[in-house]
């Protein structure tokens, strides 16, 4: 995995992407897919991601490793802050911590946002190695009809 790559979702194949949307350890870690990933809810999500660039400048990417798709996330708006969503295909989780980088990279760069936040369910075991790399626990919020625990990671921390 040496090139990663960031496109507008619409350079991928539907396909692609409800491949990736109803694969069932992907499913695992996202409380909000409910109710399967069909053609015309594959339509209305890349219609709603479109519309956050349109309103807000910017929104999620597709991630492309080695010019082959590997997920979707980035920064999306999301109750006033920007925040951070990762969703890979599960032979490129390792690649999350590159994605992550280039991502932060972006925010605090060329963005020049003071700080985003990344949502995770409770029932996800690995929040320290959020902690780790310089988020902080800020509350707890409700989306839907789930719980998600709230970090926040500020460019004040990093220098």
């Amino acid at each position: 995995m040496n090139d990663i790559t960031f496109v507008a979702l619409s350079e991928v194949a539907e396909e692609d992407i409800i491949a990736l949307m109803t694969n069932p350890e992907v499913g695992k870690q996202m409380p909000l897919l409910v109710g399967g990933f069909s053609k015309e809810a594959c339509r209305a999500f890349l219609d709603a991601k479109k519309q956050m660039w349109e309103e807000h400048g910017y929104g999620p990417w597709a991630f492309l490793i080695d010019g082959e798709f590997a997920g979707w996330g980035g920064l999306q708006p999301e109750h006033g802050d920007a925040d951070f969503a990762l969703v890979l295909h599960p032979r490129f989780w390792g690649a999350g911590r590159r994605i992550f980088a280039k991502t932060r990279d972006l925010a605090f760069g060329e963005m020049g946002l003071e700080s985003f936040t990344i949502l995770f369910p409770p029932s996800r075991l690995n929040a320290k190695a959020l902690t780790r790399i310089g988020f902080v626990k800020d509350g707890q919020l409700m989306i839907d009809s789930a719980e998600f625990v709230r970090y926040r990671l500020t460019k004040r921390d990093l220098a």
